[in-house]
């Protein structure tokens, strides 16, 4: 083989080594984050645990057991990100009669308390190799402004007092930096393999039951699509089509009458202009359903204050969204905030509302609160049924606090890239 094309060979090499490598340390500082939240909410468990003997820990235990379930999913999500997704189970109860027996509940246990130990290990490695790596290698350009009798190295021993000293150094920083080359992708691999097994749903049962849910929330998918198609299609037929023949009608009769009756076909011409109006505006309200434009023009956050605007429930926008989510996921937010406030101000009573709305990671979460009467029912024909079917559509969550008296509290959690 040529000289050329070795060295070629060898730095491709070299940078395909570099890529991974920088990838393996991106899933491990990744996984720092997840392990800390681990080791915290391992020490909460083993808190709760200890209480519960004298009876206060069960008064603890739903809110552990939603903390728990929420670093899993989180888990999941950024094990999906890096690499195949995971799916995972039904959710598991917060109950802590049912999640004593639950597995899917002790799987997350196991996991909690490896990636706390050696996922944190491990994470702490990703975190402080490149440091040590750099620390060393630039040793030589810096060390004779270092204090007399310092250490030299990042592994606390040798004194460099000559420029072989330190050149020495710089060696076990050549050192740190072919560990991160060759090792770093297989930890990033050991550190993810408890998520990945158990995390992810069993075969059988569990996947099974998953699959049940995604056919139920494809045909929910497929009935809000179909009734939207027929609201179209009445917006169209009742309203858009009647004015146009109209206008049809009216334009026929005054071109018959425009000899004989100039004064009566100018009548007609008139009536005609304003039903070709209306069918204009209906035709922009029938597209502002399908899709609308604010959402394009102004982002999420312009449109929902143009609906706040026009609620007549005073009511307070608090949109941060660091980044646009999928056009129909936007569109998605935009008709449930829509949906609610029509709610608010036709059932409610309230006096005020606000529509909170966060992004955070992979998942845009959206909050509707009135101080009205409460006793929201989805059975009610109050939309909240349309409501979740478009939710279910991108495999969302909605939850729904509406107790007597209020106040009225609509939760949505929505995926950002689909």
């Amino acid at each position: 083989m040529p000289p050329s094309i070795r060295a070629a060979t060898v730095r491709a090499t070299l940078v395909r080594a570099a890529g991974a490598a920088v990838a393996a340390l991106g899933e491990l500082v990744g996984g720092l984050r997840t392990a800390f939240l681990a080791l915290l909410v391992l020490v909460w468990v083993a808190v709760t645990a200890v209480t519960s003997l004298v009876g206060v820990g069960l008064l603890m235990a739903p809110v552990v057991l939603r903390a728990l379930h929420a670093l899993a999913g989180r888990e999941r999500r950024r094990l999906g990100r890096r690499g195949p997704e995971v799916i995972g189970p039904d959710p598991a109860p917060n109950r802590l009669r049912l999640a004593l027996v639950d597995p899917t509940t002790r799987r997350e246990l196991r996991w909690l308390v490896r990636h706390a130990s050696l996922g944190l290990l491990l994470g702490l490695c990703g975190a402080l190799l490149p440091v040590l790596a750099v620390r060393d290698v630039a040793f030589p350009l810096y060390w004779r402004l270092l204090p007399e009798g310092s250490t030299s190295t990042s592994l606390g021993i040798g004194v460099a007092e000559t420029w072989a000293d330190a050149l020495a150094a710089a060696l076990v920083g050549l050192g740190w930096t072919a560990i991160i080359l060759g090792l770093t992708s297989g930890m990033a691999r050991l550190q993810a393999r408890p998520g990945r097994t158990l995390l992810a749903a069993r075969p059988g049962t569990d996947l099974l039951l998953r699959v049940a849910e995604l056919t139920a929330t494809r045909a929910a998918a497929l009935d809000a699509h179909a009734t939207e198609l027929r609201r179209i299609e009445r917006s169209l037929h009742d309203g858009t089509q009647n004015r146009l023949v109209t206008v049809t009608v009216l334009l026929g009769a005054a071109r018959r009458m425009v000899a004989r009756d100039p004064a009566g076909a100018e009548e007609l011409l008139e009536r005609a202009q304003s039903a070709a109006e209306q069918a204009l505006s209906e035709l922009r309200s029938v597209a502002r359903g399908i899709l609308p434009p604010v959402l394009a023009d102004r982002g999420l956050a312009g449109a929902l204050t143009g609906l706040a605007a026009s609620c007549p429930v005073p009511c307070r926008i608090d949109v941060e969204v660091p980044e646009r989510c999928a056009a129909s996921v936007e569109a998605t937010a935009y008709f449930v905030v829509a949906e609610a406030l029509t709610n608010i101000a036709k059932h409610s009573g309230a006096r005020q509302a606000s529509v909170t709305v966060r992004g955070r990671g992979d998942r845009l979460h959206l909050d509707v609160t009135d101080d009205g009467r409460g006793g929201a029912d989805e059975e009610g024909g109050s939309g909240l049924a349309g409501i979740r079917n478009r939710i279910a559509a991108h495999d969302g969550a909605l939850e729904l606090a509406s107790p007597p008296g209020g106040p009225t509290t609509l939760k949505v959690e929505l995926p950002c890239g689909l």
